[in-house]
């Protein structure tokens, strides 16, 4: 399916009768756990007031979010690609397979996904990626704040398995505090060991 790049969200021409849902993901670069992704198809009947890049939200305010986008959005779903596929595929790749399953996950199909960044997930439904789109286009920024706030709490999970390494402090990101427990009790099954940090106490790396 075609896929294009635009920097700004102004050069799509509109469309009536496209049904268009927006993809973001989140979770690249921590250490450990999962890559999460979001799709969203918003109503346009039932406007949701305050969204933007999850990165710009605190997390009260996108936990007041997260669950209108889910109550007032025509669809929405989340995904994720394992600490093992991101292993295995690059974290790229992995998150273009999240964002690509989140969008198959959808109960109405769109005929138009938007991307956040510049590249696209290969998949039926075409895509253009949006460089900035996480704060361009509301449908995107509801889909950046069900993925962040999917995966925030995904890792207080994990902290409840492994309460050393302080998941629910830092997310699973190469805080000081995440890289001194690292150190202390080694890597744990949910750490990527692709990464840098994992994999050169593993002795697989400098």
């Amino acid at each position: 399916m075609k896929n294009q790049t635009l920097g700004l969200f102004d050069d799509l021409p509109p469309s009536p009768d496209e049904i268009i849902c927006g993809v973001d993901e989140a979770g690249r670069g921590p250490l450990a756990g999962p890559v999460y992704a979001a799709a969203v198809i918003l109503d346009p009947m039932r406007p949701i007031e305050g969204l933007r890049d999850s990165k710009k939200l605190n997390e009260a305010k996108r936990d007041m979010l997260a669950p209108l986008i889910k109550q007032y959005a025509l669809a929405w779903a989340i995904a994720e690609a394992s600490e093992e596929e991101i292993d295995k595929l690059n974290i790229l790749q992995a998150s273009m397979l999240a964002m690509r399953r989140a969008v198959e996950a959808l109960s109405t199909v769109p005929t138009l996904a938007l991307i956040d960044g510049n590249r696209c997930p290969v998949m039926k439904v075409q895509s253009i990626a949006i460089v900035g789109g996480d704060d361009k286009v509301e449908a995107i920024s509801a889909a950046s704040i069900l993925a962040k706030t999917a995966r925030d709490a995904a890792l207080v999970t994990l902290h409840a398995q492994y309460p050393q390494y302080c998941f629910d402090q830092h997310k699973g990101y190469g805080t000081a505090l995440h890289l001194a427990r690292l150190r202390e009790h080694g890597p744990s099954p949910v750490h990527r060991r692709s990464f840098a940090p994992v994999r050169a106490l593993l002795g697989e790396g400098k």
